[in-house]
């Protein structure tokens, strides 16, 4: 069976203005998606599976898909809204995607053992996949998840506000984690805006970057709770979100999964705004001066 990684690349990337999942950030013109893949690789991840928009599709096959491909088995999968379950209703001028559970829904035929899950505008680091291989590997089963936690302070931008899903560990598994689709640096602090006003978050807080490890379980749990995300949506029909971290945090509760927490101490760098650009690819260069990745990438 293969160990596979799944890649959230359906974003509209409205705050960043542009498909930043295929924009060069490497010093050889690699994107972010590019060293993520190559990590996962290295750790002994042998399938990938590409979650996009149908629109981006020959853009996105010509400036990566392609070339990833020769590297190892590639399929994709679009996020729609043809691809719903049955009796869910899309808002009338809805345009903007449903959210990530919903694009892991979409992998729904796709999926047939334990997967890993990152977004592609994320550089994770490499010893993570090493984590998460292991996991899946071993441990992973049923309703046996994980989730790579990253400290709050190390993933936020100088530019704007960020969507996190934070996180409450104890002995050393999640037991609660609440999507803060707002929180930003503001006079020396971090903020959150929640119920209409802004409050104090701790810096040091552990946040969900949608670095998962899950089996098939997920994708019948996400079915499920499209039937209550159909009346939250009613509160916001053209930009609610259908999020992983909400799904978690809610099976949590329902004590119908448990998340074992994983640490990273590597880097973590995220293009969310334009102006993140400069400072990431710095970061990036700096890894291969140190030898951490080889240039050319691939061979």
């Amino acid at each position: 069976m293969s160990t596979t990684l799944v890649v959230l690349a359906a974003g509209m990337g409205s705050r960043y203005g542009g498909l930043k999942q295929i924009d060069p950030i490497g010093p050889n013109g690699e994107v972010i998606l590019e060293l993520s893949v190559y990590d996962a690789i290295q750790a002994g991840f042998d399938k990938v599976v590409f979650i996009i928009k149908k629109s981006i599709e020959k853009e996105f096959k010509e400036a990566i898909g392609d070339k990833l491909s020769k590297q190892v088995q590639v399929e994709y999968v679009f996020q729609d809204f043809a691809n719903v379950p049955e009796g869910f209703t899309i808002p009338e001028g809805r345009e903007k995607p449903l959210g990530t559970a919903h694009a892991l829904y979409c992998c729904k035929d796709v999926l047939d053992g334990p997967f890993a899950v990152i977004n592609s505008d994320d550089y994770y680091g490499q010893s993570c996949f090493k984590t998460l291989y292991e996991f899946l590997n071993n441990q992973a089963k049923e309703t046996h998840y994980a989730m790579v936690g990253y400290v709050l302070a190390n993933t936020l931008t100088d530019h704007g506000s960020v969507a996190r899903g934070v996180c409450v560990a104890k002995d050393g598994y999640l037991t609660n984690v609440v999507e803060n689709t707002k929180i930003e640096k503001r006079d020396g602090k971090v903020m959150t805006f929640m119920d209409e006003k802004w409050h104090e978050i701790d810096a040091n807080s552990l946040v969900s970057m949608n670095m998962w490890a899950f089996t098939p379980t997920i994708i019948d749990e996400i079915t499920r709770k499209f039937v209550e995300f159909q009346e939250v949506l009613k509160e916001n029909p053209l930009k609610g979100e259908f999020y992983i971290p909400n799904v978690v945090g809610e099976l949590l509760r329902e004590n119908k999964c448990d998340v074992k927490m994983l640490e990273s101490h590597d880097k973590w760098y995220g293009v969310t705004y334009q102006e993140d650009k400069d400072s990431v690819k710095a970061g990036i260069a700096s890894l291969y001066e140190k030898g951490c990745y080889p240039q050319p990438l691939w061979k």
